[in-house]
C-alpha cells in the first residue's frame, strides 16, 4: 500500500513539472545523443521546445552530430552575351543562401567550375584552369568538395580518359552513415550515336585513390540520361535511363550498379512515365514522381485558360519484387498570377511527400499529402534547369583534402 502511494506521488510530481522544466533535467550530451538518432525533420521541430534547446541544436559544433535535411538546390545560369556562367543557390524556404554557390574556395586554382552532381553534402565539379576548356580542347578534371566546410580534393586523371568528358554521365556516391569515403562513377557511352547504350563504367574510390574499369553486365540496352538525378540506396547507385534507345518511344528504367561495378540490373519505371519526372530517396524508400505535360487552351492571346498539371507519386515499397505502388496523385491548377507555365517535377523531398516543380522561371513546391502549392522564388533568367539538391554536411570528411 505504501509502495502504491509512493509511486502515485512520483507520478503526480512528474505531471506537475512543466514540459520545459522536465526537458531541462537532461544533460546536453544526453539530448544530443537522442536527437542524433531522430530524422532531421523531427530535430527541426525540437528547436521549439525551449530557447536552450534551440541554441543547442543550432550550435555549429553540435550540428556535426545531428542529421540534416534538404537545404536547397544548386543551379547554373548562362548568359550568351560574353559566355558567362553563374552559379546560384535556391533555398527551399526562399531565404538567403547558406552556402556560397560560386565556390570561391576553389577559384584561386580553377577558372572554370561546373556543377556535375551532389550526394549527401558533397559536390562533384568539373574544373579547369582555362575559362573555356572546350574551346581550347582541354580535358577537365574532377573535384569533390564540401561547400559547408570548404574542404576539397582533386581526383587523379583516369588511365584511359573518355574521348569527350563533357558528354559523359558522371555521378557521385557518398553515404556518411556507412563510410567517410566516396565514389565517382563515369559511365561510358557515345552520345553522338543515337543508338548508343552503356558499355561500362569507370569508378574512382577515395579509399584506394585509384580508378578501376568495369564492363557492363546488363542484358537490356540502356542509355543514361545525363540531366537526371541519381539515388544511392543500399550501396547501389540508381540512374534514370532509356531502354532500347534506338526506338522513338522507348521505356524508361533505372540502371542499378554497385560501387565495384560487379552487380548490374535494371528496374522498370511505372507505365506512363514521361520526360517530366524525377527519382529520389524519401522516407527511406525509393520514390518516383511524374508530371503530365499541361495543355494550355487559348482562343486568343488575351484569353489564356490556366492549365491543369497532374502529378503522380510512386513508391518502391518492396525492392526485391521491383513493383511500384501508386502512393499519391494530384491535379493542380496554375495560380492566376502564373498563367501558361509548364510545370515539371525535378526533385522529391527526402522527409515527406513533397515534390519540387520547375516552371521555367519559377521554383515551387507541392505538398502531395496536404495538397498545398507553395511558390518558393523566381529563378535567375537563363537557368540551366538542372537542380542539384544540397544537404549540409558538417562532419569532417575528405580527411586528405586541400584547404586553400
Amino acid at each position: 500500500m505504501e509502495e502504491d502511494k509512493e509511486e502515485s506521488s512520483k507520478k503526480k510530481l512528474r505531471q506537475d513539472i512543466p514540459p520545459a522544466t522536465r526537458a531541462s533535467l537532461f544533460t546536453d550530451d544526453l539530448i544530443l545523443e537522442i536527437l542524433s538518432r531522430l530524422p532531421a525533420r523531427s530535430v527541426r521541430r525540437f528547436k521549439c521546445v525551449s530557447m536552450p534547446w534551440r541554441d543547442l541544436i543550432a550550435d555549429p559544433v553540435n550540428r556535426k552530430k545531428l542529421p540534416q535535411t534538404l537545404d536547397g538546390f544548386l543551379y547554373t545560369t548562362y548568359r550568351s552575351l560574353g559566355g558567362v556562367w553563374s552559379h546560384h543557390f535556391a533555398t527551399v524556404s526562399g531565404g538567403a543562401a547558406r552556402v556560397d554557390p560560386s565556390l570561391n574556395f576553389l577559384q584561386p586554382k580553377y577558372k572554370y567550375i561546373a556543377y556535375v552532381d551532389t550526394c549527401n553534402g558533397l559536390l562533384l565539379c568539373a574544373c579547369s584552369n582555362k575559362e573555356n576548356p572546350a574551346a581550347y580542347g582541354e580535358q577537365v578534371c574532377y573535384v569533390v568538395c564540401n561547400p559547408a566546410t570548404e574542404r576539397w580534393i582533386e581526383l587523379p586523371p583516369q588511365p584511359q580518359a573518355q574521348a569527350n568528358r563533357f558528354h559523359c554521365a558522371s555521378r557521385l556516391a557518398f553515404d556518411p552513415k556507412v563510410s567517410s569515403h566516396f565514389h565517382v562513377l563515369e559511365f561510358g557511352q557515345n552520345y553522338r550515336n543515337v543508338g548508343s547504350c552503356v558499355t561500362g563504367v569507370d569508378i574512382f574510390s577515395s579509399q584506394t585513390g585509384a580508378w578501376i574499369r568495369r564492363d557492363s553486365e546488363l542484358v537490356e540496352q540502356i542509355t543514361v540520361l545525363d540531366d537526371f538525378r541519381c539515388v544511392l540506396l543500399g550501396g547501389m547507385l540508381h540512374l534514370v535511363g532509356k531502354l532500347n534507345p534506338v526506338k522513338i518511344y522507348s521505356k524508361r528504367a533505372l540502371l542499378v550498379v554497385d560501387m565495384e561495378g560487379k552487380e548490374w540490373k535494371t528496374i522498370h519505371l511505372p507505365d506512363g512515365s514521361s520526360s517530366h519526372d524525377a527519382v529520389g530517396l524519401s522516407q527511406g524508400c525509393l520514390h518516383y514522381a511524374s508530371t503530365t505535360k499541361p495543355y494550355v487552351n487559348s482562343n486568343s492571346e488575351k484569353n489564356v485558360v490556366p492549365a491543369t498539371t497532374k502529378i503522380t507519386l510512386w513508391c518502391l515499397e518492396n525492392y526485391d519484387t521491383n513493383e511500384w505502388v501508386l502512393k499519391r496523385s494530384a491535379s493542380i491548377d496554375e495560380p492566376s498570377s502564373m498563367p501558361g507555365l509548364k510545370w515539371k517535377v525535378f526533385a522529391i523531398h527526402p522527409d515527406c511527400d513533397t515534390v519540387f516543380l520547375d516552371g521555367g522561371d519559377v521554383l515551387a513546391a507541392y505538398d502531395m499529402q496536404h495538397q498545398k502549392f507553395v511558390r518558393i522564388l523566381n529563378l535567375e533568367k537563363g537557368n540551366y534547369q538542372v537542380y542539384l539538391p544540397y544537404v549540409p554536411l558538417f562532419s569532417e570528411v575528405l580527411a586528405d583534402a586541400d584547404e586553400q
